[in-house]
């Protein structure tokens, strides 16, 4: 695939990313409230989730998407429950200071699930691809190699966009030095993630 192809896509998806949604809403809001420790599996549910939409995109599976809505459907309220009780444990938080606890052994599972959840339960991704990629791409006749040239510069564009919001919520979380502010990050977190679950499921 021509560079100037994948320049053009790259950029496009860098405005897209950087622009705070649903899971930036998520990411940031569990990095304020528990530190970023243990957050990697749910960026990495993230960024496959958002494989899956390009690779339904680029080999014309939206089709796919449409016919199975009921099941697309249910993981995006699962996933809106999910953050919805995420977020009232969030409130209800103990005002404990940055770094007191871990987390729990297996919740790097349920944080992976819960990012999946996230990430498919917005089908405005895969639109967005659809939207973009016939611009500079022909999908007819995308190859094997195409679609992973597009899913690295997809994983390096959204790795950089993400880290940087989660390193922006860890200073922010650095901050704190009180078992008040906890209290008021936790509770600001719990809004955020309240408001990601609404925006979900009003999509």
């Amino acid at each position: 695939m021509e560079l100037s192809a994948l320049a053009i896509f790259a950029g496009a998806l860098l405005v897209a990313a950087g622009s705070p949604g649903p899971s930036i809403a998520a990411l940031v809001a569990r990095v304020i409230a528990t530190g970023w420790r243990g957050v990697l599996p749910f960026l990495v549910a993230l960024w496959v989730g958002e494989a899956i939409w390009l690779s339904f995109a680029v080999f014309g599976l939206a089709v796919v998407a449409e016919t199975f809505h009921g099941a697309f459907l249910a993981i995006k309220y699962a996933g809106v429950a999910y953050l919805v009780w995420l977020a009232w444990k969030m409130w209800h938080a103990p005002a404990a200071l940055p770094g007191a606890a871990l987390p729990r052994a297996g919740s790097g599972v349920r944080l992976f699930l819960a990012g999946i959840a996230v990430t498919l339960g917005n089908p405005k991704i895969m639109m967005f691809y659809l939207a973009l990629l016939p611009t500079i791409v022909d999908l007819a006749a995308v190859s094997l190699l195409g679609w992973a040239e597009l899913t690295l510069t997809m994983a390096a564009v959204l790795i950089v966009v993400d880290v940087a919001w989660l390193a922006a919520a860890a200073q922010a979380r650095r901050l704190l030095a009180s078992p008040r502010a906890v209290r008021v990050a936790n509770r600001f977190g719990a809004s955020l993630m309240a408001g990601a679950a609404a925006a979900i499921a009003t999509r």
